[in-house]
C-alpha cells in the first residue's frame, strides 16, 4: 500500500498523471441501481483490464482526532473478508500474474489490479465481497497500526524534508484538513482502534460513494454485465455520505518556518501559496494558474530556471508545480535549490525579485511553448492503462465529470497571456504564502 502525500519538487496532483487529449477515448459511464457510478474506457491493445474501485473520501474526510483513520483503513482492507480470509485476495492476483496496489489521498481512497482479462469477474467479486463484509478482528488491528506507525517513522520522522513539507502544510491550511498529514499525526495514529476503522468503514464503503472504473480489452455491454452480477448485489444504503469540510479564512500574513538538522545534504527553499483548485476557482483561474506554473517552473526552459539557474547562478535548480485537482482550495508551490555559498535567505530574496518581474516579462512564445509541452505531456500518459483509469477516477471521485476531462487541452489553449498576469498578481503574493528553509544544522 502506498499513500499519495506530497513529495517536495514533485507535481503530485492527478493531473501529473496527465489528461486526456480532445474529445478523449471513447469513455463509457453508467450508474448501477445501488448507486454505484461506473465508467469503461476501452484499450484493445493488449489483452488485458485495469480493474479501479474509487472511494470518495480521503484524509481529509477523517475524523477529528483520528487522522490517519482513512490510509489505516486502507491497509486494514486487505486483511480478509468471512468468505476470503486475509491474504487470499493478494495471492489470488499474483498467481494470475496481475499487479494490486492501494494509496488514499486527501479527497479519494483506491484500489486497483490489473489482470489478464478474463479475471477481471474475479477482481470484481473480490472487491465487491470488501466493500460491505470486511471481518476486522482485533488480532490483526494492532500489528497493522504498528506497521503504519513504522511506515510514518520511516518516511516522516527520519526525513528533514518531509518534516519541512508537514510544517509548511499546517502553516498554510490553518483550519482545513488539508493541513494535517495523509498518514496523520504520530500521536493520533497510536489511538486508532478497530471500533474507529469500522465507523469509517460503514459510513464511506457503500456503492453510493463509489466509483468503479474499468480500463482495458473490454466493451461497456461486458462491464456493465459483469457489474450487476457482482457489485450490483450489494445493497444500497441511501444516500451519499455527506463529507464536511470546513474552510480556511483568507489569509493575512506571510508565514515563515525553517526546519534545521545535521542530516540534511542540499540545503533548500520553498514557498507555498493559497490558491483555487480546480472546483473552487472561478471562471478560468485554475487553467491560467497550471499553465503559469508550467510557464515559469516547468523544467529547465522556464522562467525561474533561466533567471536563476543560466542567468545569475545563484541556484543549481528552480521550478514550480500547482495542485489543481483537489476539491477545496489548493497549494501553488515554487522552489530553488541554492548554488553553493548561497545563502537561503538571499535566495528568497532573488525569488522574490523574478516573481515580482512574471507578469511583464510573460512573452506568447514561452506561453505557447509551455500549452505544447503540457497538453503533449498529459496525451503521452494516457498511453498507460492505468494511467486512463487514474484520470478518470480522481476526477469523478473530486466531484469532476468526463466531459471535464475531455475539455482540459481546450481549456489550457484558452488561456491567454492576460490569464496569467492576472492569476500571478492576485495569487502569487506574500501574504497568501508560507516560505520554508530546509537547512543543515550542526551536529
Amino acid at each position: 500500500m502506498m499513500d499519495t502525500a506530497s513529495k517536495p519538487f514533485l507535481r503530485t496532483d492527478a493531473a501529473s498523471f496527465g489528461r486526456t487529449e480532445g474529445g478523449g477515448p471513447n469513455v463509457s459511464s453508467f450508474t448501477l441501481d445501488n448507486g454505484l457510478d461506473v465508467v469503461v474506457i476501452p484499450d484493445h491493445r493488449v489483452p488485458v483490464v485495469t480493474h479501479m474501485i474509487w472511494y470518495r473520501n480521503g484524509s481529509a474526510d477523517d475524523p477529528i482526532g483520528q487522522s490517519g483513520i482513512a490510509h489505516f483503513l486502507e491497509h486494514l482492507m486487505f486483511k480478509g473478508t468471512e468468505k476470503h480470509p486475509a491474504g487470499e485476495f493478494s495471492k489470488v492476483v499474483s498467481a494470475l500474474g496481475g499487479q494490486e496496489n492501494a494509496f488514499t489521498s486527501f479527497d479519494y481512497t483506491a484500489y486497483f489490479q490489473r489482470v489478464a482479462r478474463e479475471h477481471l469477474r474475479t477482481m470484481m467479486e473480490f472487491e465487491a465481497d470488501r466493500m460491505t463484509k470486511l471481518l476486522l478482528e482485533e488480532a490483526v488491528v494492532g500489528p497493522e497500526r504498528d506497521v503504519v506507525l513504522e511506515e510514518r517513522r520511516m518516511r516522516v520522522e527520519t526525513d528533514p524534508s518531509s518534516q519541512l513539507s508537514e510544517a509548511m502544510a499546517a502553516a498554510l491550511f490553518v483550519h482545513h484538513p488539508y493541513g494535517i498529514p495523509i498518514i496523520g499525526w504520530m500521536h493520533e495514529i497510536e489511538t486508532l482502534s478497530r471500533e474507529n476503522a469500522l465507523d469509517y468503514y460503514r459510513r464511506f464503503y457503500t456503492p453510493e460513494n463509489a466509483i468503479l472504473v474499468v480500463a482495458g480489452d473490454v466493451t461497456p455491454d461486458e462491464v456493465l454485465r459483469l457489474a450487476k452480477d457482482t457489485y450490483g448485489r450489494i445493497e444500497p444504503r441511501g444516500e451519499r455520505p455527506v463529507r464536511f469540510r470546513p474552510r480556511d479564512p483568507d489569509p493575512v500574513a506571510a508565514r515563515h518556518i525553517t526546519v534545521s538538522d545535521p542530516k540534511v545534504e542540499q540545503p533548500t527553499l520553498q514557498r507555498l501559496y493559497l490558491v483555487p483548485s480546480c472546483r473552487t476557482a472561478k471562471e478560468r483561474d485554475c487553467y491560467a494558474l497550471e499553465l503559469l506554473a508550467e510557464v515559469i517552473g516547468g523544467g529547465p526552459t522556464s522562467y525561474l530556471y533561466r533567471k536563476l539557474v543560466l542567468e545569475r547562478g545563484i541556484a543549481v535548480n528552480a521550478g514550480a508545480w500547482y495542485m489543481s485537482s483537489s476539491m477545496d482550495e489548493t497549494r501553488f508551490c515554487v522552489y530553488a535549490v541554492p548554488s553553493e555559498g548561497v545563502t537561503l535567505q538571499a535566495l528568497e530574496e532573488a525569488v522574490d525579485e523574478v516573481l515580482k518581474t512574471v507578469p511583464e516579462a510573460l512573452d506568447s512564445d514561452s506561453i505557447e511553448r509551455a500549452k505544447t509541452r503540457l497538453v503533449a505531456e498529459t496525451i503521452y500518459s494516457t498511453d498507460s492503462q492505468s494511467a486512463l483509469a487514474r484520470i478518470y477516477g480522481s476526477a469523478l471521485a473530486i466531484g469532476e465529470t468526463i466531459e471535464d476531462v475531455h475539455r482540459w487541452p481546450g481549456e489550457i489553449e484558452a488561456v491567454v497571456k492576460d490569464d496569467l498576469a492576472s492569476a500571478a498578481e492576485r495569487y502569487l503574493v506574500l501574504r497568501r504564502s508560507v516560505t520554508g528553509y530546509l537547512q543543515k544544522s550542526a551536529s
